[in-house]
């Protein structure tokens, strides 16, 4: 994103993409006034078609179909205090929480994309999930009921903040070149979730990281990826409509192929006391070993209890758990809010997103919907880049994507063929698109290359997209204060910033408060 708009700078194939996309940007006149989706959505006047609508949506869910495996994953095998399981019962029932995890993602992401009119899709977000399953359930006297509580209260306070338009007043006082380096490292972010969820890269012995499983590639999963990743960009260069999906099918293809013949298997390290097989699929298994339709169990919707969680945390507890919750989603939304603008072209030329104010309500809409729905604070899914980067423009897409969530209740086996390694190149072809805008920043300004530098690298490095944008904020504030500039700092930001060093010393807080 230029400083202050992310298409006139270079002359990038993304920059060239969204010019040749978006008219309007472009400075053509509006079209005349259509009526019925084209009309409510404003397809053509954003120079998107009905057609590219669906597919963006359709790739945005494939990119990010996982949640519904992985949440359950996550939330769904670790007992409360009491040592029941999400769902009710002392076993996990990961299929209810997954058809509770798909309904609440589609209604939201339904709600998002006609009513904020923005190609921004919602599942159950991830970190806030961990948080949940891993520092909260096991509280003394925690139930399930009552951690989903806390949920509801953080959205109830985070919607508090956007109706009194404080959410909206932060993100106007973030200086342009901010929202830039917040674009650039979500890609760069995102690319290495991609990388790392096909186990491109992996965890290293002697290094964070390494190349494959030993430093080499082995393994048809990775042959998968690679094929999609260079099939992705060998479409996308050859300007193919649909270059993402394209890929993600054909990928997913030679995956179901591969597994009917080879018996690849799920990959495993062992650590459960199975066979190690370092080379297997890393989340879905691509085959179809039953029925595709199934009925969906609801039994986590509505186990929420408010009271029950306040008390079993405590006051003092419970204002640091809902704090945590609110920080996260409330900046892990702006800066995704902003990539999904940048990459869209709908950034204005002060940097401003249109139906911002409804986007922002209905992601804390969101928070509310996964406490009630049981599966977790759902937030805006970065991975909406994907659909973005082929075509998507408007809210249709979000629609689309949310009517896909709804059917995957029924279809879930069919969902579960799609596995990270025909899924994930997506995510890495949205990391290079995002990451043209870094053109935009001035680098020999150190007012702004520091704190872009920082909020870069700290997204990937750090795994957290609030971590980034904290730091970045920080630096930013510090480095004009100490020029002497610190009254032109938007007050604000003094307050954001403020709350960050909160953030990052929340640790030792809550040990001084034990």
């Amino acid at each position: 994103m230029p400083e202050p708009h992310s298409s006139s700078s270079s002359s990038s194939l993304s920059g060239d993409r969204r010019a040749a996309a978006s008219p309007a940007a472009a400075g053509a006149p509006a079209p005349a006034s259509r009526g019925g989706l084209d009309g409510y959505f404003r397809i053509t006047e954003r120079g998107s078609t009905i057609g590219r609508e669906i597919r963006g949506g359709l790739v945005t869910f494939f990119a990010m179909c996982y949640i519904v495996v992985l949440n359950p994953l996550i939330i769904g095998t670790v007992p409360d205090s009491t040592g029941a399981y999400l769902g009710g019962g002392t076993e996990p029932n990961l299929a209810a929480v997954a058809a509770g995890t798909a309904v609440v993602a589609g209604v939201l992401s339904i709600f998002m994309g006609a009513w904020a009119k923005f190609p921004l899709a919602l599942a159950a977000g991830l970190g806030l999930n961990a948080f949940l399953a891993y520092s909260v359930v096991s509280l003394p006297g925690m139930t399930w009921a009552g951690a989903m509580g806390l949920v509801v209260i953080e959205g109830i306070l985070i919607l508090i903040l956007v109706l009194t338009g404080f959410r909206r007043a932060v993100f106007d006082a973030v200086p342009p070149f901010m929202k830039t380096a917040i674009g650039v490292g979500i890609g760069l972010f995102i690319a290495f979730i991609g990388l790392f969820n096909a186990r491109f890269v992996t965890h290293a012995a002697g290094t964070p990281v390494q190349l494959g499983n030993d430093g080499s590639l082995v393994g048809w999963p990775t042959l998968v990826f690679v094929v999609g990743l260079l099939l992705m960009f060998v479409l996308w260069v050859r300007k193919v409509p649909g270059a993402i999906l394209i890929s993600i099918v054909i990928a997913t293809v030679l995956a179901w192929v591969i597994e009917r013949f080879a018996g690849v298997g799920a990959y495993s390290d062992g650590s459960r006391g199975d066979a190690p097989n370092p080379h297997g699929w890393s989340m879905n298994v691509p085959s179809l070993d039953s029925f595709p339709i199934q009925l969906p169990d609801f039994s986590t919707l509505l186990t929420v209890d408010p009271i029950a969680g306040i008390t079993a945390a405590g006051a003092v507890g419970a204002t640091v758990v809902v704090f945590s919750l609110l920080l996260a989603d409330f900046f892990d939304t702006m800066g995704t809010m902003v990539a999904v603008a940048s990459e869209a072209d709908l950034l204005d030329e002060k940097g401003d997103i249109p139906h911002s104010q409804r986007i922002l309500i209905a992601d804390s809409v969101a928070a509310i919907g996964g406490g009630l729905g049981g599966v977790s604070s759902n937030t805006s899914f970065v991975e909406s880049t994907a659909g973005v980067a082929d075509g998507a423009r408007t809210g249709l897409a979000a629609v689309v994507t949310g009517l896909a969530f709804l059917a995957t209740m029924f279809f879930a086996p069919l969902v579960a063929m799609v596995p990270y390694e025909a899924a994930t190149p997506a995510l890495v072809m949205v990391g290079f698109l995002m990451m043209t805008q870094v053109t935009s920043i001035d680098f020999t300004d150190m007012e702004k290359a520091i704190p872009a530098f920082l909020t870069i690298i700290l997204m990937p490095f750090s795994y957290s997209i609030t971590v980034g944008m904290g730091a970045g904020f920080l630096m930013y504030v510090l480095i004009r204060v100490v020029r002497g500039r610190g009254r032109e700092i938007h007050p604000l930001m003094y307050v954001v910033s403020a709350l960050f060093v909160l953030y990052f010393l929340r640790g030792a807080i809550e040990s001084l408060i034990a």
